[in-house]
């Protein structure tokens, strides 16, 4: 699998968070693991609150989901999860959602099709791609790109994701 590479400015980004290990009780690519509740929970806000967050979305049909590792993530296997949507500005917010704002960043996208989703993906990029690039991850995250290519998790065959991973 080989990546594209592009530069992106900074990136601000309203949602929701989870901090733990979100496959500790349900496996990945679940709508009932904590990253599936999170999602459902952003949602539920996002339609309860369209009017408001309507006129601040950068696209309505993109979301982001962005993975946060720290020091102790590869012993504990905790991490943040960060569910959310881009904006062209911030400004009265609902007091649910939080924001993130992404650093301008050079990165590694990689197109993840079908049954591919549903694989350890992370495992070949940090593990395969990375250390043979000649690149080092730049910030302790990465963040998948959904889009209309994403046709829900009832059906990841005809799905594709983008999953950014900044490197310098």
């Amino acid at each position: 699998m080989k990546p594209r590479i592009i530069k992106k400015e900074a990136l601000i980004l309203a949602g929701l968070s989870f901090f733990g290990n979100p496959f500790e009780e349900k496996d990945p690519w679940s709508e009932e693991n904590e990253i599936g509740k999170l999602w459902h929970r952003l949602m539920a806000l996002m339609k309860e609150h369209s009017f408001d967050l309507d006129r601040l979305m950068a696209n309505r049909n993109v979301c982001y989901e962005v993975h946060l590792s720290h020091a102790d993530t590869a012993l504990t296997g905790e991490f943040e999860v960060f569910v959310g949507t881009a904006l062209s500005e911030i400004k009265d917010l609902p007091i649910e959602l939080v924001v993130k704002i992404l650093p301008p960043a050079q990165y590694a996208v990689f197109t993840i099709e079908g049954e591919h989703i549903n694989t350890d993906w992370t495992q070949m990029i940090y593990q395969r791609w990375l250390p043979q690039s000649g690149y080092v991850e730049a910030f302790p995250f990465n963040f998948q790109y959904y889009d209309e290519r994403f046709k829900g998790m009832d059906n990841l065959t005809n799905s594709i994701i983008d999953v950014y991973v900044p490197i310098t």
